[in-house]
């Protein structure tokens, strides 16, 4: 049994699966390939058509082995079997599709480019090059899982990164040893060093241009084929409260949202459980009218203020789940309907008080000027216990908790580098690109918290010289 009857064999059951046997003046030719990944009228346009007018086979990669041959079948490819020579040849296919490109709907910026990942892989890694067309961008490419056989593509600036970096990426992927590697998060929570950690170690994007600025600055992307998400290593926490577009605006414009986002993520964390405190614990705290005025709103409410939190917060959560799950068009509806109806119920019925109403939709629009949604979820987990922290100690156990959380975060590392840097272990030379970002001219260095092999971005010189 030759190599072309094996392959016939091999994939008698797959009702996909198509061979065409035709003959071009003295040569003898048979294709095999899959119809639902190859477009109808490839064949006869363009392979059949090449092997017409190209005397030399040449312009075909040959295939070595039947396992290899069986593998492109899957993949897309088409396979010329050359009966006089006796040797598999491999023909590029098209046909496979795929989404188009198009905004993200879940990172959208104010200013820069707004075109987002689709799943197609080469698609993705030509936004990268077409962006960054350096021949210092390096792609390796992977596969990984068992019977999904993935592409995985590690990008990486030679001549910047740390080798130490890239070796310890290496290293985690070639450990990845499972059945299906469908999504980038399947990587992600396998290369991860703390499994037990809510807080992300890796970062999520849909944007090549955070891709890029990632990689300028001495990290490594991985590109997930099936996947529209980049996985980015290593991150720290101040990476995922940082936005393309801050370096796009003015410097002081940038450092404002910047404030702005960690007071959110501050009152995100921990406003429902300092309410619960304030108001089981330490009334004496609240300015007199204000606990008056709290007081008498919750004259009729039968709950203490832990439970009434908790279910609202609780509530709060099901109809964000919810509207994830719906389509678009009803997961507005859900958001809107849900918080206005039930919010206004449960304060009529004095089921819960106007002012933890207040407080629950502050701290949820807090949440929303995360720009990382992975961090958000993490907030908004953490929350929990905080609250049961508080109505248990009071402000003591805020503190607690809060201290626990901390300890956690200084303790925590990504692919060697400490989480907190560049505040632990203190770096001021990383300043400048942390609470604000300081004017363009001051970051001429990259973060030396990644270790780059080269850290200058820019002359500063020639500007000098101009002016």
């Amino acid at each position: 049994m030759n190599w072309i009857e094996q392959l016939v064999e091999r994939f008698e059951e797959h009702s996909d699966f198509q061979y065409r046997q035709f003959r071009i003046g003295d040569e003898s030719y048979t294709v095999l390939y899959m119809d639902s990944l190859v477009e109808n009228g490839y064949i006869q346009n363009h392979v059949a058509e090449k092997l017409k007018t190209c005397n030399d086979i040449s312009v075909f990669p040959e295939i070595p082995t039947m396992d290899e041959a069986a593998q492109a079948i899957v993949e897309g490819k088409i396979i010329v079997w050359d009966t006089t020579r006796q040797v598999l040849l491999e023909a590029v296919s098209e046909g496979m599709e795929t989404r188009s490109i198009q905004e993200s709907e879940n990172e959208s910026l104010l200013r820069g480019p707004r075109d987002a990942f689709v799943e197609s892989l080469n698609t993705n890694l030509s936004l990268v090059r077409r962006r960054l067309p350096n021949p210092d961008l390096i792609i390796n490419t992977y596969v990984l899982g068992r019977q999904t056989k993935t592409k995985v593509a590690l990008l990486y600036m030679n001549g910047i990164v740390n080798p130490n970096i890239l070796d310890e990426v290496r290293t985690r992927l070639s450990t990845i040893d499972v059945d299906q590697v469908l999504e980038s998060g399947v990587v992600e929570q396998w290369i991860e060093d703390s499994w037990y950690s809510p807080f992300p170690q890796v970062q999520q994007t849909e944007l090549p241009t955070k891709v890029l600025h990632a990689l300028l600055d001495g990290r490594v992307a991985l590109l997930v084929d099936g996947s529209p998400v980049a996985l980015l290593v290593p991150v720290t926490f101040s990476m995922l409260f940082q936005a393309p577009d801050d370096y796009y605006e003015r410097w002081m414009i940038s450092s404002a949202i910047r404030i702005i986002r960690l007071v959110a993520a501050v009152v995100a964390l921990t406003l429902p459980s300092l309410y619960i405190a304030l108001i089981s614990y330490h009334p004496g705290m609240i300015p007199t009218k204000l606990a008056l005025s709290i007081t008498a709103s919750r004259t009729e409410v039968p709950f203490p203020a832990l439970i009434e939190a908790v279910a609202i917060e609780a509530t709060l959560e099901m109809l964000r789940e919810a509207g994830l799950r719906l389509p678009k068009m009803l997961s507005q509806t859900i958001g809107i309907v849900g918080g206005l109806v039930i919010g206004q119920a449960a304060v009529e019925a004095g089921i819960v008080s106007p002012v933890l109403v207040i407080v629950v939709a502050i701290t949820a629009i807090s949440s929303f000027l995360v720009p990382a949604y992975n961090m958000s979820v993490a907030l908004r987990l953490l929350r929990f216990p905080l609250m049961l922290l508080s109505g248990s100690l009071g402000l003591f156990g805020l503190i607690l908790g809060v201290m626990l959380i901390l300890i956690h975060l200084v303790s925590l590392k990504s692919f060697g580098i400490n989480y907190l840097s560049p505040v632990v272990p203190y770096r001021p030379s990383d300043w400048k690109d942390l609470l604000i970002r300081a004017p363009l001219p001051y970051l001429n260095k990259r973060p030396k918290l990644l270790h780059p092999l080269n850290r200058t971005r820019m002359d500063l010189h020639k500007r000098k010289k101009g002016w």
